[in-house]
C-alpha cells in the first residue's frame, strides 16, 4: 500500500485509521505524508465523536436547539476537505480545525 493510499485511508472510519496505520508501519520508509494524515485524521475522528456525543445530549435536553444539528454538516465538508489534501498529496491541515491536531499524536512516529 502506497503512502498516498494510506493517507486517504486514515479519514475513513476509525477502522481504515487502523488499517492505515498498520500498513504505514509497513512502509520501508517513514512517510512524512501519511504520519500527517494519520494525525489530521485521528483528530478529526476524536472531535466529531465529542462533538456528536455534546449535540446528542444538548439536543435532547433543549429540542429547541435542533439547528445546532447543522454542525453535523460542517463536520462532513470539512471530512471532504482532508480527502481531497489526502489524495492530492498535499500537506495542508484540514481547514479551521486541522492545526489542532498537528504534533498532537507523538505514539504515531
Amino acid at each position: 500500500m502506497n503512502s498516498k493510499t494510506i493517507s486517504i485511508l486514515s479519514y475513513v472510519t476509525i477502522i481504515g485509521w487502523i488499517i492505515a496505520y498498520v500498513k504505514s508501519k509497513d512502509l520501508s520508509t517513514k512517510n512524512d505524508l501519511a504520519h500527517y494524515h494519520l494525525e489530521q485524521g485521528l483528530g478529526f475522528f476524536l472531535l466529531t465523536v465529542v462533538v456528536n456525543f455534546i449535540l446528542s445530549i444538548t439536543v435532547s435536553i433543549l429540542p429547541v436547539l435542533s439547528f445546532l444539528n447543522y454542525i453535523g454538516l460542517i463536520l462532513l465538508i470539512l471530512w471532504v476537505f482532508g480527502i481531497i489534501n489526502a489524495a492530492n498529496e498535499q500537506r495542508k491541515p484540514i481547514p479551521v480545525i486541522g492545526k489542532l491536531f498537528e504534533n498532537k499524536f507523538g505514539f504515531l512516529a
